[in-house]
């Protein structure tokens, strides 16, 4: 709720992060405000040197050679209003007309005078809502709960973002009502006691209070900063001092905490991707787009909620030392209602080197008399010792070098392919995707990076040796970024195997980090292009055979983000090809389509998948207490008997409720380890790479 609501900062959460709000109150001037002091907050002169430094950089650094001008100003307002009061829930529609007025198509001009006045007066007026709302929702609350009616069939707007904003003390007033008795709702359908919830809420809503009252200008400054960067792209940003260590930090990955990329999105911190071989990674409890509402410290640590607290503070309780336990409560990602919470318990530890390393395994498949043994290659990330490569040691960790030792044992194991596995794999060093592509490919291009300024640079493959040079077959999902999509691509651009999965993340850009006077800019200033021309920003790599994933990608993705950067596509350059995929995918296509016809997990992923798309695009929430828990006991019904159906296909016993379910990282029933549940897209790559075989070896057969 308070500052940095909303707001693309994502940090990876470790015991070592030291993110803590400045006590120092320069900037300020004290008002008496109620019952609260509340300080009206000022720019400084340096912070204003930074600004200036910064419009520079945007304007002749990064990729889109940035105007400063009407449009950006308009799109620096609307997204500042946003990030303040994405609910519009404090602001009255006399302060949006109010700085209509005054800012709409000014706020160009004032940043290039190094003019801060206009966010922070808006930030001030923000504040003073904020304490408004804040110091009435207490007061009520304080009175008791006993009068609150819950009988009543009336619904809460939940989705605001084109609802205008109250017009009166009376619309404010009643949406805040409604707020509270939703709040309220909610806890009570844990079975919470009205004191229970009374005291929850007051904890909540109290700190909430204190923490506005503990805003600095640089809270202001920074986050001023980043309404004009992320309108750009949602990877331009700026970083404050504390935040550019952390950053640094992170970077480094020698940490320990839980591993996870988090963010804050209106009040809650939600998850955007899991680190590869880190605890929550490993504990497969924690997936992309989960919301944690509550931390505590231990087994039997109290259960702080988190509703509403700013990143840096819940980064300060979910970190800690290795080998101790932390307790998340959180919202899964397909939960149908908020109140639909679980706990799960996570171990602090160090991301594992050997975690993030590619893996190998075996799976056989049977097709009619004959069985196929397929190596199936896994890779969570690309990593690479650049450390041990400088100093000469021969036994540094690289994702190449590790991947073509596997592929060796695999031959002598007597495996008739490799799948490649790619899912959840956020990407990392360009360097390894361009040597891994290199394994299966002879001399020739990778990549292109198209620069600010126009010039292209060609990636390239040096080593004319094919490692592996028979059929091959990639698994991408939604989380496979960046690397993974340069691999991805590269390998259906020289029709050197099938993609199969669903259509990955879309990170095409290259940023690079600017140091300021204090802090630093990252700013984008590249984009990456397959070497057919095409981008990967925005589209990612989209599948030559679609196995779908159960959540949504307009909610997970690049393509999700605010002000993200188009697709496009430039010159290609001259490459060989390997397969003559014109002819083997329609084949492909009609034996997978008839394949899938018969496969009870696709139909119950697109269920799921329906389901969540349904969920996601609801605008209301009643609040009538019987309608909720009608509404809750039809969703727990409606996936109880969507799970056994799915068991009673691979003949398995019925679950007797939801709570004896045990989910993968994906949302997929992980009970015990029998085949249908051990992999399901693996085991459909299996099914894929058989086919292709065949086809590949009855095309040559026919010549």
């Amino acid at each position: 709720m308070k500052i940095f609501n909303r707001v693309i900062i994502s940090a990876v959460f470790f015991c070592c992060l030291t993110w803590t709000v400045s006590g120092q109150v320069s900037g300020r001037t004290t008002t008496p405000a109620a019952e609260n002091t509340l300080t009206t907050l000022t720019s400084t002169k340096e912070q204003k040197k930074i600004n200036d430094d910064i419009v520079k950089l945007i304007r002749h650094r990064h990729y889109l050679k940035v105007s400063i001008d009407d449009q950006l100003s308009s799109k620096v307002l609307d997204r500042f209003l946003d990030e303040l009061d994405p609910a519009r829930s404090y602001f009255y529609a006399g302060d949006i007309q109010e700085f209509e007025i005054k800012y709409r198509y000014k706020l160009d001009e004032a940043f290039k005078k190094d003019d801060l006045a206009p966010g922070f007066e808006i930030f001030n007026r923000y504040q003073q809502r904020v304490v408004e709302r804040l110091t009435e929702v207490i007061a009520r609350l304080e009175k008791g709960l006993d009068s609150m009616e819950f009988d009543t069939d009336e619904t809460l707007r939940i989705d605001r973002k084109d609802i205008p904003w109250p017009d009166s003390e009376t619309a404010m007033q009643e949406l805040w009502r409604k707020r509270l008795k939703n709040n309220v709702l909610t806890l009570k359908l844990t079975d919470k006691s009205l004191e229970e919830i009374q005291e929850t809420l007051l904890k909540r809503y109290k700190n909430q209070l204190n923490r506005i009252l503990q805003n600095s200008n640089d809270d202001v400054f920074e986050f001023y900063m980043n309404s004009l960067a992320l309108s750009i792209d949602p990877h331009t940003q700026y970083f404050s001092p504390h935040r550019t260590e952390n950053f640094n930090i992170n970077m480094s990955l020698s940490l320990e905490g839980i591993g996870a990329v988090l963010q804050t999105e209106e009040e809650y911190t939600r998850v955007r991707r899991l680190i590869a071989g880190g605890p929550a990674e490993r504990s497969k409890l924690l997936k992309a787009a989960d919301r944690i509402v509550g931390v505590a410290q231990g087994i039997d640590g109290e259960m702080l909620d988190i509703v509403g607290w700013r990143i840096d503070e819940v980064v300060n309780k979910i970190r800690g030392p290795k080998g101790s336990l932390v307790r998340l409560e959180i919202i899964p990602a397909d939960a149908e209602d908020e109140h639909q919470t679980k706990v799960i318990r996570i171990v602090r530890d160090k991301v594992k080197l050997e975690e993030q390393a590619a893996k190998k395994e075996i799976i056989e498949i049977k097709r009619d008399s004959a069985t196929y043994k397929i190596g199936i290659i896994d890779i969570p990330t690309f990593y690479a010792d650049f450390k041990g490569m400088s100093a000469g040691n021969q036994d540094y960790k690289s994702t190449t070098k590790d991947v073509r030792k596997l592929i060796g044992e695999l031959l002598v194991e007597g495996v008739k392919g490799i799948i490649i596995d790619l899912r959840d794999n956020g990407g990392g060093s360009l360097q390894e995707a361009n040597s891994l592509t290199g394994l299966f490919i002879g001399l020739g291009p990778t990549v292109l990076v198209r620069s600010a300024g126009g010039r292209v640079d060609i990636i390239r493959d040096h080593d004319p040796k094919l490692v592996y040079s028979g059929p091959l077959v990639v698994l991408v999902n939604r989380m496979s970024a960046s690397a993974s999509e340069i691999f991805a691509g590269a390998i259906q651009d020289y029709n050197r195997g099938i993609i199969l999965g669903s259509q990955t993340f879309g990170k095409g850009t290259v940023q690079s980090l600017m140091p300021l006077p204090k802090g630093q800019l990252k700013a984008t200033t590249a984009k990456y292009y397959r070497i057919s021309g095409q981008s990967t920003q925005n589209k990612g790599v989209i599948p030559d055979l679609e196995y779908p994933d159960v959540f949504n990608v307009d909610d997970i993705g690049e393509s999700s983000l605010p002000e993200v950067m188009a697709w496009d596509r430039i010159n290609s350059i001259p490459y060989q090809t390997y397969y003559d995929m014109a002819d083997l995918l329609p084949r492909l296509h009609q034996k997978y389509n008839d394949r899938m016809r018969l496969n009870p997990h696709y139909f119950y992923v697109l269920e799921r998948k329906k389901r969540f798309e349904e969920m996601s695009s609801r605008k209301e929430v009643s609040l009538s207490e019987s309608k909720r828990s009608q509404e809750s006991e039809q969703a727990d019904q409606w996936r109880l008997e969507l799970e056994n159906k799915l068991r009673r296909d691979f003949n398995k016993p019925p679950l007797e409720s939801l709570d004896d379910l045990k989910e993968d990282a994906h949302g997929i029933d992980s009970e015990d380890n029998s085949e249908e549940n051990e992999d399901y897209m693996q085991l459909q790559a299996a099914e894929v790479f058989v086919d292709f075989i065949e086809l590949v070896s009855g095309t040559v057969a026919a010549q």
